[in-house]
């Protein structure tokens, strides 16, 4: 599945703008970690593009959501590694993170959240106003971005990063793309 593809069938399955946005930003952390580790990007980014793509009809249910998003990758031909880094990045259903990828998916998803809400703190509302200290600053405030678990976020170290190399990486990535996030 090319790129083009899979942001039709994201489409076809989200339509709340944010939650787009969101597929987008981890999309981009994602190809960042790639880049790093020398992986395939295009894979990586296919996970990281399609891991939320049953989030508006499982929200309320979240022991489905993964599941069904993972199920609905498979039946469209997507590479067992891609379906099951989606499947595996909802911690709710205990599953092993097995490869890389899986991990990078698992910490990227949150770290996106804490991201954006330091760009939207700052008067100017963009990414290029934020930095990686103020990031880690923002971090240990428990009451700042709640929904952006810090444990998840620390699962970097799986991947031998730090949580400063993996904010750099993330924000970098983000910054890259901050015109088509509207930030």
């Amino acid at each position: 599945m090319t790129r083009n593809e899979a942001y039709a069938l994201l489409t076809r399955y989200l339509k709340t703008p944010n939650l787009i946005k969101h597929s987008l930003a981890v999309e981009a952390v994602m190809r960042g970690l790639a880049r790093h580790f020398g992986q395939d990007e295009e894979l990586w980014g296919l996970a990281g593009l399609l891991h939320d793509i049953d989030y508006e009809w499982t929200k309320d249910e979240p022991a489905r959501h993964s599941m069904e998003g993972a199920d609905l990758l498979a039946r469209e031909g997507l590479p067992e590694e891609v379906v099951y880094a989606v499947r595996v990045h909802n911690d709710i259903h205990g599953l092993p993170r097995q490869s890389l990828m899986d991990r990078a998916l698992y910490a990227s998803d949150p770290l996106t959240g804490l991201i954006v809400a330091g760009a939207l703190i700052k008067p100017e509302k963009k990414l290029s106003a934020i930095d990686v200290p103020f990031l880690l600053n923002r971090f240990h405030e428990k009451s700042f971005a709640r929904g952006a678990s810090r444990e998840q976020i620390k699962s970097c170290s799986e991947m031998g990063l730090s949580l400063e190399e993996f904010m750099k990486i993330g924000l970098e990535s983000m910054q890259a793309i901050a015109k088509e996030m509207g930030l």
